[in-house]
């Protein structure tokens, strides 16, 4: 028994095993950036129900009061202070770096390449043996 013959079973479960990560990774990392929230440790008490409920309604109160102030100083100024647009405004720039695209493209050329040379090889090895 020849060596090559040997190989062939190990060749193909690492293609496989290749494949198989390749395929497998762009989806492991979408449920990375999902987190599953985690159950609280005690269940609150109507006591604490009703605190969060008043802090909340305080909070909404304080920030009306903020913006109310905002909005006078900005007619006593005539509309000058406020930003212009985009990221003076306070928008943050988009965050969009690609990467998951350019690992995948380039897991799927690596894969196509194999192929077609795995491909080529068994072509030239069946014109050798007839």
């Amino acid at each position: 028994m020849s060596r090559r013959l040997t190989l062939r079973p190990l060749r193909i479960a690492v293609l496989t095993g290749v494949a198989a990560g390749a395929l497998l990774v762009p989806a492991t990392a979408a449920f990375a950036t999902d987190p599953t929230p985690s159950p609280g440790a005690t269940d609150s008490t109507p006591a604490d129900k009703e605190a969060l409920a008043k802090k909340k309604a305080e909070d909404a109160k304080t920030l009306k009061e903020a913006e109310a102030r905002k909005a006078m100083e900005a007619q006593k100024t005539g509309g000058n202070g406020y930003p212009r647009g985009g990221v003076a405004a306070g928008e943050a720039p988009a965050k969009d770096d690609n990467t998951g695209t350019l690992i995948g493209s380039a897991t799927g050329a690596l894969l196509l390449a194999g192929a077609g040379t795995y491909v080529l090889r068994r072509r030239t090895t069946a014109r050798r043996q007839g």
